[in-house]
């Protein structure tokens, strides 16, 4: 961290500028700049502030830039953002701010090249190659840039978070900031989550293979628009009604993420993975009674639907889906398998998935499996077939050609299911790329869904169960019409 110079207080040079400008300095703002000083004098160089939607935190992180400057005009600062043009509107704002701030009016240089809309360079006292400040798009080329302050602003939008494939271009693009750095540099990220495997995430999504959180060790300041007692934390512009009002129009999902600063997919989802209800029990056979029990339900009915696919890096997935189905109806997702295979293989690649499924029947104690044969999966069932009886498996095999659209086959399966919480689904489900799928699955939008597929395949083999009615103790209120003979005076 470079060394300060006894100058003002960022809160008092924030609440400076305020009353230049005419305005009053909300406490909001005064939050966020003693965050801002505290930890950079405390040489914290990994920093989040997270606000929500409209709180101002470009702005006073805007400030925070023009103040580090005055304390040290030999700092290099980056700002970094979705696209160019956001990253301008704040390196212009600094701009100005040094231009009118009564206490760095002497930090304008003298020649206009120095002073442009995307990059100036104020009166320093080291010449170096890189400006004062210097605004960046993502999709920018930032690589022989160096920064002893990289300012992320809303890196994180739809545009950057909406599929997995996007998710990936963002982190990998973010990771190259640590070659921009300068040794000891500081890294600022400014922003509200839009995306459930948000960068923002104070949890590692398992379900993604994260180990650890992406801005893991980073010093945190979040700041929803309603504080633990349900109260505004900006009450002077976000009154309690202008909060219902945000709520109503634009919808739950948007109003947590942006408002909240709680990662769901701003993308109204229509399959809720929060609506599964998770258990860790294993598979229980008892070959006495000739039962099997998932914890204290016995099961009455097992399915599994594979959806076969050769694999090559970005098709359709291989997947298998189990499930298992109790008295009362529930159906219980045991188990997702997305079929891998190493490059090197013993035999032909329809061999050994089948192989893989043939085991996986036997520890499932699956009585039946059905294949899907659309496309390649015409060859694979006398294949499998000669697998089972090889390894011994007890388990009959199926072939089905599916008609019906896959996203109908899907919404049959899930829809009334979810709403009733009749759903189940194993602890280690929730470990494979099923919940990505259903998180951001939506009809009608192109996307992976292979694994949602076959687990829909295997809950329509399922008939619709009801629990024992009760049948004693009715009320009897509907009367049979009882039978009247009438006496007539006529003869037919």
């Amino acid at each position: 961290m470079n060394a300060c110079l006894p100058h003002v207080d960022f809160p008092l040079f924030l609440v400076l500028w305020n009353q230049r400008q005419g305005q009053r300095t909300p406490r909001l703002h005064l939050r966020m700049a003693d965050f801002l000083q505290k930890n950079w004098e405390k040489g914290e160089t990994r920093l989040l502030l997270m606000a929500f939607r409209s709180a101002g935190k470009s702005t006073v992180a805007g400030i925070f830039a023009s103040w580090l400057l005055y304390r040290n005009p030999d700092l290099r600062i980056l700002v970094l953002a979705a696209d160019q043009s956001l990253a301008k509107k704040m390196v212009r704002n600094v701009r100005r701010i040094i231009e009118r701030h009564p206490l760095t009016a002497h930090l304008k240089p003298a020649g206009p090249d120095q002073w442009a809309s995307d990059r100036f360079t104020v009166n320093r006292n080291k010449e170096l190659r890189d400006p004062s400040m210097l605004a960046g798009g993502l999709g920018g080329n930032i690589t022989g840039s160096r920064a002893d302050v990289v300012i992320c602003d809303d890196v994180e939008v739809p545009a950057t978070c909406e599929t997995a494939e996007k998710r990936e271009t963002l982190r990998a693009r973010l990771a190259e900031m640590a070659y921009v750095l300068s040794p000891g540099g500081t890294q600022l990220y400014l922003g509200t989550p839009h995306h459930y495997y948000s960068i923002y995430a104070h949890t590692p999504r398992a379900e993604q293979g994260e180990e650890k959180e992406f801005l893991h060790g980073f010093t945190r300041l979040v700041l929803p628009v309603l504080d633990e007692n349900g109260n505004s934390v900006w009450p002077e512009r976000f009154t309690a009604e202008d909060i219902e009002r945000l709520k109503i129009s634009t919808g739950p999902n948007k109003f947590e993420s942006q408002m909240m600063l709680r990662p769901v997919n701003s993308a109204e989802g229509r399959l809720d993975p929060s609506s599964l209800s998770i258990y860790d029990h294993e598979l229980d056979y008892t070959s006495e009674l000739g039962a099997l029990f998932i914890g204290p339900k016995k099961m009455v009915a097992a399915s599994a639907w594979w959806d076969p696919a050769l694999g090559k890096s970005g098709g359709d997935r291989s997947v298998l889906a189990v499930v298992f189905a109790d008295a009362e109806g529930e159906l219980y997702l045991n188990h997702m398998e997305y079929i891998t295979l190493p490059e090197k293989l013993a035999l032909d690649e329809a061999t050994e998935q089948c192989r893989i499924i043939a085991t996986l029947a036997k520890i499932h104690y699956l009585p039946s499996l059905t294949v899907e044969i659309n496309g390649i999966g015409r060859f694979l069932p006398n294949i499998l077939r000669k697998e089972m009886s090889r390894a011994s498996v007890p388990c009959s095999v199926r072939e089905v050609s599916s008609t019906r659209a896959k996203d109908l086959r899907i919404l049959e399966a899930f829809d009334a299911l979810l709403a009733a919480r009749r759903l189940h689904a194993h602890v280690n489900v929730t470990r494979t790329p099923f919940m990505l799928e259903m998180r951001e699955w939506r009809p009608g939008v192109n996307g992976q869904d292979d694994g949602l597929d076959a687990a829909a395949g295997a809950m329509l083999l399922h008939p619709d169960r009801l629990g024992n009615f009760p049948r004693k103790g009715g009320h009897v209120w509907m009367r049979t019409s009882r039978q009247s003979q009438a006496k007539t005076d006529f003869k037919v």
